[in-house]
C-alpha cells in the first residue's frame, strides 16, 4: 500500500519555517539577557502578543520577499514544461509532479539533459550519440583538444576511434595545420621506419632520392598513429625518442632533425597485457598514456543504436525506414563489431530490401535469429548475478518504453510497477526516453 503524499507551497512552507526560526531567536534572545525569568514568565499573554506581532509580520515579509525572487523562477519553469523540445524529452507530460522543490530539481536537470545534446550535436556534428557515456567523451574531447597534451584512444575495433582523434584536431588550436594519420598495421614492418621518419638517398635499395617522413611533414600540426599495439618495438624506441625529444633521423641520415608535433594514438588492444608479454615497451605506454579517452562499444551504448541507423539510412541512395520489429533487433544485438558492423548490416539490407522498409527478413541471420533484445552475449556464465541483472533490467524497461511510445505511465504499467519506481530505475541505468520515442 502506497503512502499518501502530502504537498505544502514553498509560498507556504519557506515563511513558515522563517517565522519559526525567528520566534525561537526571540525567545532565546529574551532569556540570555532576563536567565532569572521562568519560562511561564516568558510566556506570558503580553509576550505572547508581541511574539504573534513579530510573527505575523515575519511571515507577511518573507512571503513577499519570496514572492519578489521566487516568481520569475516559477514562471521560468512553467514556460519550459511548455517548450516542445521540452515535452518531448525525458520528463513527459504524463509524469505528475505535485512537489514544487522536486518540480524544479526535474526541471533543470531536463534542462541540462537538453543543453549537453544540443552542445554535443553543434560541437561534434560528425560524431553521432547522445547518449551519457559519449557525452562524457565529447567533455574529454573540449577539454583535451585545446592542449597540446598526447591523446591514447583505447576502445574496440569500429567503435569510432578515428572520428575521436579528428574531433580532437577540429578543436584544437593547430586546426588548419598538417593533420597527418598513419595505420601502424597498414604499412609493412620493413616501410614503416621510412614512412614515419622518412630516408635519405641510397639509405637502402630503392631509396633512390631523398624522401620526408610523416613526422616531418606534420611538423605544426598533428599525427595519429592508429593500432600503436602493433607497432614494431625497434619502431617504438625511435617513436619514444620524438616524443621525449622532439627530434629524429631519417633512415640512413645523421642531422638530426627537430619537429612540434601533438600526439595521437590509438588502439584496440589491451596496451599493460602485451606490455607484460614484452611486445610493447612499457616507458612508451606512459609516455602516449598522458590523457586516455576510453570508447564504449555499441553494446554498452544501446540509447545511440537506432541513431546511428537512422543516420546511415539517410545516407544510403534509397529512402528506408525500420520496422519495430527490427529496431528491437538491433538494439538486443551484442555488435562486436560495433559501429562498422551495425553499417555493414543497413548496407546488406538496403541491397535486399525491395520496398522502403527493412523487415527482420533483410537482416544477416545471426541477427534475425534474436527473438527478444533480452539475449546479449554479455550473459555469460561468468558474469556476476547483480551485472545480469542490472542488464536485464535494462532491457527491459527499453523495451516497455518502445512499446509504449515514450510513455512513462504506460511503461510502468507494463513493467507491472508504479511510476516513481520507474523514473528511478530510468535514471539509474542513464535511459533517455527521447530514444525510446524513436524505436517506432
Amino acid at each position: 500500500m502506497s503512502k499518501k503524499k502530502y504537498y505544502v507551497n514553498l509560498y507556504i512552507l519557506i515563511p513558515v519555517i522563517y517565522t519559526g526560526i525567528y520566534i525561537i531567536g526571540v525567545i532565546l534572545t529574551y532569556q540570555l539577557y532576563n536567565p532569572n525569568e521562568k519560562v511561564s514568565q516568558i510566556l506570558s499573554l503580553r509576550f505572547a502578543y508581541i511574539i504573534a506581532a513579530i510573527s505575523m509580520f515575519t511571515f507577511i515579509t518573507s512571503f513577499f520577499i519570496l514572492h519578489v525572487f521566487l516568481k520569475p523562477f516559477m514562471q521560468f519553469v512553467e514556460k519550459t514544461q511548455k517548450i516542445p523540445i521540452y515535452t518531448n524529452s525525458t520528463l513527459n507530460n504524463s509524469e505528475k509532479v505535485t512537489d514544487d522543490i522536486e518540480q524544479i530539481n526535474k526541471v533543470f536537470e531536463n534542462v541540462a539533459n537538453i543543453l549537453s545534446k544540443v552542445e554535443a550535436k553543434e560541437l561534434f556534428p560528425d560524431v553521432i550519440g547522445a547518449s551519457v557515456s559519449m557525452r562524457n567523451i565529447f567533455t574529454q574531447i573540449t577539454k583535451v583538444a585545446p592542449t597540446d597534451s598526447t591523446v591514447l584512444i583505447s576502445g574496440e575495433s569500429g567503435t569510432g576511434k578515428e572520428l575521436i582523434a579528428e574531433s580532437i584536431y577540429s578543436h584544437s588550436r593547430r586546426k588548419g595545420k598538417p593533420f597527418i594519420k598513419i595505420n601502424c598495421v597498414a604499412i609493412p614492418e620493413g616501410l614503416l621506419e621510412s614512412e614515419l621518419f622518412g630516408h635519405e638517398k641510397g639509405s637502402f635499395t630503392g631509396a633512390t632520392s631523398q624522401k620526408k617522413g610523416k613526422f616531418e611533414i606534420a611538423n605544426g600540426g598533428t599525427i595519429f598513429l592508429d593500432e600503436i599495439g602493433d607497432m614494431p618495438l625497434a619502431t617504438q624506441a625511435k617513436l619514444l625518442r620524438v616524443l621525449q625529444q622532439k627530434e629524429f633521423e631519417r633512415v640512413g641520415g645523421t642531422t638530426p632533425i627537430r619537429v612540434d608535433v601533438r600526439f595521437i594514438a590509438a588502439t584496440n588492444k589491451n596496451l599493460l597485457n602485451i606490455i607484460k608479454e614484452g611486445s610493447f615497451r612499457e616507458d612508451l605506454y606512459f609516455r602516449l598514456n598522458v590523457f586516455a579517452i576510453s570508447l564504449p562499444p555499441l553494446r554498452e551504448r544501446r540509447e545511440d543504436i537506432l541513431l546511428l541507423a537512422n543516420f546511415f539510412l539517410t545516407s544510403f541512395p534509397k529512402k528506408l525506414s525500420l520496422t519495430p520489429v527490427v529496431s528491437q533487433l538491433l538494439i538486443g544485438f551484442s555488435w562486436p563489431g560495433n559501429i562498422r558492423e551495425l553499417k555493414n548490416v543497413l548496407e546488406h539490407a538496403c541491397v535486399l530490401v525491395e520496398k522502403d522498409i527493412i523487415e527482420p527478413q533483410h537482416l544477416p541471420e545471426i541477427i534475425s535469429r534474436q527473438n527478444s533484445v533480452y539475449i546479449d552475449d554479455n550473459l555469460n556464465d561468468n558474469m556476476p548475478l547483480d551485472d545480469r541483472l542490472m542488464i536485464m533490467e535494462k532491457e527491459m524497461i527499453l523495451l516497455a518504453l518502445k512499446t509504449a511510445g515514450g510513455v512513462q505511465v504506460k511503461a510502468a504499467s507494463i513493467l507491472g510497477i508504479n511510476q516513481r519506481s520507474l523514473w528511478h530505475r530510468i535514471k539509474k541505468h542513464n535511459i533517455d526516453v527521447e530514444i525510446a520515442k524513436n524505436l517506432q
